[in-house]
């Protein structure tokens, strides 16, 4: 069978490497791809959100399924056009991708169904902020109700910060979306905790404590990522369970209850006060970079399980770890999450990969056997071992060994953990 996958960062890199240790998968395609899917995989450059050119090309190369990547063409739709031209898809519908696609549209189940979240008010206009901002104690969480790139979520100190970020939204700086959604800020321990979901039932997908903030020591704006590690010892089974039945089972119902119902990966992001767990957000498809960190823990045969997925038999799926913990560190270019220069040459000349120690592509492109960065974060340096300090340790080696000057990162990923050591 030729498989294509849609994305072109780190997280797609990664799904592309699990996918080709599949016996049962002839052709892999990435559309668009990056240098590091070029290596493995046929990389495609076109416009994926060209519906009607995506069908063509997936026609002309004779691929018969189809992996979704990142979240903007869930929301807009793929899966719906591609299974109505009997492509296989695997991902939600335009329907459940409403999750992430709309901050309101969520908020709206949890207080229906009573799931744990932070208060909330959704704001249409300036005249709705104004009357609902001093129900809220500082600092209040203000975000984009639409896709916003990881950066739609701005923890404001001061009203002044609030009014500020809320007119640039309301004055359409994210195009999803002019709503605005106030939060109540919640302070505790964030987690990642994902799933597997078919129509009848899911499985757990393994959990990740992920790094937001750009700077070390949690300061600076968000971004869409700057390292994460696997698993997340925070999440046991007492709170997994909770997790479950408070949050999920209710979610799901939710969509069941319209009629509606949800397939592809499932990423919860939580917040842990007190040893219970809140939703903070849903993602429509597995975390960039927590997927890095989790997909190379895995044993069982990666495409067997998207296949159980689409006939909707997980319910028959056992899956197998490693013991192995799991980091990435991102390499970004300078200046991001702002504005940032994108062209710069990266040598790995003097660099010696192995099964516990490797790079994920993410905003690279391959150019006459040179490889530029074009994007913000640029690599995913990654590394299995035994204990999470070992492995930081390895990580800062490795990339002090790659030859790239206009490159940054956080060297203190995984404090959370290994401060506790």
């Amino acid at each position: 069978m030729n498989i294509a996958l849609i994305g072109s960062g780190g997280r797609e890199n990664a799904l592309c490497k699990k996918l080709k240790d599949s016996k049962n998968i002839n052709r892999i395609f990435c559309i668009p791809g990056n240098a590091g899917t070029a290596k493995i995989a046929t990389n495609l450059d076109i416009n994926f959100l060209d519906f009607k050119l995506l069908l063509k090309n997936l026609k002309d190369y004779e691929i018969e399924m189809v992996i979704v990547g990142p979240e903007e063409p869930l929301v807009k739709g793929i899966v719906n056009f591609l299974e109505k031209n009997r492509i296989k898809v695997f991902g939600p519908n335009k329907y459940a991708s409403q999750l992430e696609g709309s901050k309101a549209f969520m908020k709206s189940i949890c207080k229906k169904y009573n799931i744990p979240t932070a208060n909330f008010k959704v704001c249409n206009n300036k005249k709705d902020f104004n009357n609902s901002i001093n129900k809220f104690k500082l600092p209040v969480v203000v975000k984009a109700d639409g896709l916003a790139a990881g950066k739609g979520v701005v923890i404001c100190k001061t009203k002044k910060r609030a009014f500020e970020i809320s007119k640039q939204i309301f004055q359409g700086k994210f195009k999803s979306s002019k709503k605005v959604v106030l939060e109540e800020f919640l302070k505790g321990e964030e987690a990642s905790y994902f799933l597997i979901v078919d129509k009848k039932s899911f499985i757990n997908f393994g959990t990740a404590q992920d790094h937001k903030r750009v700077y070390e020591k949690e300061k600076g704006p968000n971004t869409g990522g700057m390292g994460a590690y696997s698993p997340a010892p925070i999440i046991d089974k007492k709170l997994e369970k909770k997790i479950i039945t408070r949050i999920v089972k209710p979610t799901l119902q939710a969509l069941k209850d319209k009629k509606q119902f949800y397939r592809g990966f499932l990423y919860v992001g939580l917040m842990i006060i007190n040893k219970n767990p809140y939703l903070i957000e849903y993602n429509v498809r597995m975390g960039d970079p927590e997927c890095q960190v989790i997909l190379p823990r895995l044993k069982t045969d990666f495409f067997k399980i998207i296949n159980y997925c689409l006939k909707n038999q997980l319910k028959k799926l056992k899956l197998i770890w490693e013991k192995n913990k799991c980091m990435t560190i991102v390499l970004c270019s300078k200046g991001y999450p702002g504005n940032y220069k994108k062209g710069g040459i990266i040598k790995f000349h003097r660099i010696k990969e192995n099964k516990n120690l490797f790079i994920f592509h993410a905003g690279t492109k391959l150019n006459n056997e040179n490889i530029y960065s074009a994007g913000g974060r640029v690599l995913n340096i990654v590394s299995k071992g035994q204990n999470f300090k070992q492995i930081r340790k390895k990580i800062i080696k490795l990339i002090k060994k790659i030859n790239w000057k206009d490159g940054f990162y956080r060297k203190d990923i995984g404090w959370r953990v290994i401060d506790k050591l």
